[in-house]
């Protein structure tokens, strides 16, 4: 890989907010607007359903924490408090049950770092819901284009790209919402640089969603200590004690890559980005697929099996392998359990991760009988990261099994139907809101491009109290037409 030598002379963080500032709305088509819009639209849905939880109550009883009064919402309460501490706890709560987007290439999860920030700042100074697409659209654009210069070695060596690199996306996103200059921008992104931080080590526990929090808050400081005046180095990245030689090391990581085909197309385009069908660890995913075909095309019964076997990607089971979950927290990280699961019910659900799910006689008796291990016919460096084999043995002696290369989610040619996310969406929504108000927020957010301010929107995500009860089962489209938000109803 390259050092990341500059030949042009020109800091590295320069380049990139040159493009930052360059971007408008010519430079993004239909089909990124659209997957701009969806990907929002799920990142509201996971935030909704992680302000219960206990990792962001916590946060919210923390002395100094939302201990200000200001005009950013934390979503499902009545708390409005500043951009930073909303960003915070917002930002911790749509990581909290890690059911949010991923990214292939991230190597993580691209929206959660930045719609937190930009729903609160866009409160405090007014955005557009155009606005708030074209500064997310950035955000993304930032992000995968710095993990296309630093992965995979920067995620096997143990940084959390959906912090580290998250951290750098929001101060870009949030940049180019306040219209700052070149200048300003290049200082954001350095300032951003020194902020990130986030260890795959604590994935597992409440300490991940906090690295979500942190990063959205840090990237947001950066954007509004540059609009101050703050100063930092330009030349943060390539510095030899800068991001790339102090997260990489020398010869780890090839800066050109972060400014090359910049915006052509857009990486939010590509096939690699994906919206999760299943409330665990991405890295789970292929390998429930190919479990869940298997049991249907088979049918196979759960009292059958002899022996069921899981071959993932090995990076895909480096920090999955958790063969006998303790906590719930655990249970999103255990590929063997989430396996079991899909056998078990035929389906991979909220509520297999609440309570004691995990610790079921059916589920445990079929974890003993459980293997994990990485594929051998699946190389670390080829270009296809996301696959996994199942095989399942019964006690007839049949040995059946199931197989898919690289299987990123629902994207790509495998997208979500507007009903699997109008489904996931209200599933999601009835732990924080009422029911009456799930249908009018989606309907908002589905047309975010014409919201002359985002204040139109969070209104909608406002309760008195928390919401602690839950609608049974899925809203209808029905009940959402009923419930159609009108034009617009904020009162500033």
């Amino acid at each position: 890989m390259s050092d990341g030598s500059n030949q042009s002379g020109q800091p590295i963080a320069l380049r990139l907010a040159e493009r930052i500032c360059a971007f408008d709305e010519g430079s993004a088509t239909e089909r990124a607007l659209s997957q701009a819009r969806t990907s929002i639209i799920d990142t509201v849905a996971v935030t909704l359903v992680g302000i219960p939880e206990p990792c962001t109550q916590i946060l919210l009883k923390t002395p100094g924490v939302c201990g200000a009064p200001g005009k950013s919402l934390v979503f499902g309460t009545h708390v409005r408090t500043s951009a930073l501490d909303a960003t915070f706890v917002n930002g911790t709560a749509s990581h909290a049950l890690d059911y949010d987007d991923f990214s292939g290439v991230l190597g993580g999860h691209q929206s959660v770092p930045l719609v937190a920030a930009l729903f609160a700042v866009g409160e405090e100074r007014k955005a557009t819901g155009k606005q708030l697409l074209l500064a997310y659209l950035v955000g993304v654009e930032t992000e995968i284009k710095l993990a296309r210069a630093v992965n995979y070695h920067h995620y096997d060596k143990g940084w959390h790209p959906t912090s580290t690199l998250g951290t750098i996306g929001a101060a870009a996103a949030v940049a180019h919402l306040l219209r700052l200059d070149e200048q300003r921008t290049a200082i954001a992104l350095a300032i951003a640089a020194s902020l990130s931080s986030g260890l795959k080590a604590n994935f597992g526990t409440m300490t991940k969603p906090l690295h979500i929090g942190h990063c959205g808050r840090n990237g947001l400081m950066a954007a509004l200590l540059a609009e101050g005046g703050f100063d930092a180095n330009p030349s943060a990245f390539e510095h030899h004690q800068g991001f790339f030689n102090v997260f990489n090391g020398p010869g780890k990581f090839d800066a050109a890559k972060a400014l090359a085909g910049w915006g052509a197309p857009l990486e939010i385009e590509e096939k690699s980005i994906a919206l999760k069908q299943f409330p665990c660890c991405g890295s789970t995913h292929p390998a429930i697929m190919m479990m869940l075909q298997l049991a249907r095309e088979e049918a196979i019964r759960p009292d059958d099996v002899r022996r069921l076997e899981i071959l993932p990607h090995g990076r895909r089971l480096r920090h999955t392998n958790t063969p006998h979950p303790q906590t719930p927290l655990q249970a999103k990280f255990s590929v063997q359990y989430a396996v079991v699961r899909a056998l078990l019910d035929g389906a991979v659900r909220l509520k297999d991760f609440e309570g004691e799910a995990h610790l079921e006689p059916a589920v445990t008796r079929l974890l003993a009988l459980t293997e994990a291990r990485p594929h051998p016919d699946m190389a670390d460096d080829s270009d296809k990261q996301w696959g996994a084999e199942v095989i399942v043995t019964l006690k007839d002696g049949r040995r059946l099994s199931r197989r898919v290369d690289d299987l990123v989610g629902r994207g790509g040619d495998n997208p979500m139907t507007q009903d699997e996310l109008w489904e996931k969406f209200s599933d999601c929504a009835a732990h924080s809101l009422p029911r009456e108000q799930i249908a009018p927020l989606f309907d908002r957010l589905e047309t975010l491009d014409a919201v002359s301010d985002i204040n139109q929107v969070t209104q909608l995500a406002e309760v008195n109290t928390l919401h602690t009860g839950r609608s049974k089962g899925p809203i209808s489209f029905a009940h959402r037409d009923e419930q159609a938000a009108p034009e617009t109803t904020w009162v500033p």
